[in-house]
């Protein structure tokens, strides 16, 4: 994995550089941060009488809410399917297209978990919200990542030519706005340059639309939904994440410290769960994992089409059974760190996440330590 003392310019000139350079990832978490703060501690005092201490097997809570993803299905959603999850069931309350929309969901109580960028979870913990990740769920690898698009006849070749351009992405302060900003200081841009290169927020199904109508220069584009654009042709790689940065798990899912304490061996049995069905999938073939996948969504009736899961190739979670890497939120606590973000800076990794509560920790440590 590329670390960030080694990438070809110094630590001084990159601070530098990255000073003050918060921009639209500040604006857009410090919404979120207000108005996890501001409803904290109430998240389950709207729970059903019904799920009390005394249920099966000291369970604490026998439903979990949650949003999920349109035409996707979600490691929880598969561990419940597997029956791994049982005695405890999921509520689905709608979908999200955006981690940190997620998040804040979660950390205002209105779901009871969510998941999200790692960097988004470091800026969000250090201003004070009560949460904690608890296991991997997405990443990127040979096979899984998100990939800078342009037109196939685009002059676009290099960082400098973003210069004055559009990048559309599904939203902004996360994943896709890091991994860009990261690329432009690689490629030697200043941080009034930088500031030349316009965001837009875009939902995804119509990212690659807007790219190929010229409202946009550049698409991020992962998984399935680049591979159908890839497919249709006339679209090229400008860079990706995996490129930058090598194989990595990259998000996390959350619950409220106060759930956690609450309700311990409910986030136990859903991790163990999650952490399963992770496992399954990367074990069982290709077309096993998508045909079981397809056969969710018809179940789940939601009026949506499963046609992209033919694109599904691999969870891209680099920890086995989902188990969360220092090295997976340090990358992105150093990057805040040189941008300017002290308090990003002085997060310890024990407020961050743990894993405690997953099975396949011991057995990480093994693959790591292994030549």
């Amino acid at each position: 994995m590329v670390q960030l003392e080694s990438r070809g310019y110094s630590t001084t000139r990159r601070g530098e550089k990255r000073k003050r350079m918060r921009g639209r990832a500040s604006h857009v978490l410090i919404a979120v941060i207000s108005a996890a703060l501001l409803t904290a501690g109430c998240t389950n005092e709207s729970k059903d009488a019904s799920e009390s201490s005394d249920k099966e097997g000291g369970i604490e809570t026998l439903e979990l809410r949650y949003q999920g993803s349109t035409g996707a299905v979600t490691y929880p959603e598969l561990a419940e399917d597997l029956g791994y999850l049982a005695p405890i069931k999921l509520k689905w309350i709608g979908n999200t297209t955006s981690g940190p929309q997620d998040i804040q969901t979660a950390a205002t109580g209105q779901s009871d978990f969510g998941g999200a960028f790692n960097g988004a979870i470091i800026k969000l913990i250090s201003a004070g919200a009560p949460i904690k990740s608890v296991i991997s769920y997405y990443g990127m690898d040979e096979l899984t990542f998100n990939g800078y698009y342009v037109l196939e006849g685009s002059p676009i070749k290099s960082a400098k030519d973003l210069i004055g351009k559009k990048v559309g992405m599904n939203t902004l302060g996360a994943h896709a706005e890091f991994v860009l900003k990261e690329y432009l200081l690689r490629g030697g841009l200043t941080e009034e340059e930088i500031k030349q290169v316009t965001l837009v927020a875009l939902p995804p199904v119509n990212t690659e639309q807007s790219l190929r109508a010229n409202q946009i220069d550049v698409a991020v584009l992962g998984g399935i939904l680049r591979d159908r654009a890839l497919d249709r042709g006339g679209i090229r790689q400008l860079f990706s994440d995996y490129e930058l940065f090598g194989t990595q798990s990259a998000g996390t899912i959350v619950f409220t410290k106060q759930f956690i304490k609450e309700n311990p061996n409910t986030v136990s049995k859903f991790v163990e769960a999650t952490a399963k069905a992770i496992e399954w999938a990367r074990t069982q073939p290709r077309e096993t994992v998508i045909n079981r996948y397809k056969d969710i969504i018809n179940k789940r009736g939601r009026q949506e089409d499963g046609a992209n899961l033919q694109y599904w190739k691999s969870s891209g979670i680099a920890g086995k059974g989902g188990t969360i890497r220092e090295e997976e939120f340090e990358i992105w606590r150093k990057w805040l760190e040189s941008s300017g973000d002290d308090k990003a800076g002085n997060v310890k990794f024990d407020d961050l996440f743990t894993n405690e509560f997953n099975p396949f920790k011991d057995d990480d440590k093994k693959i790591k330590q292994q030549p």
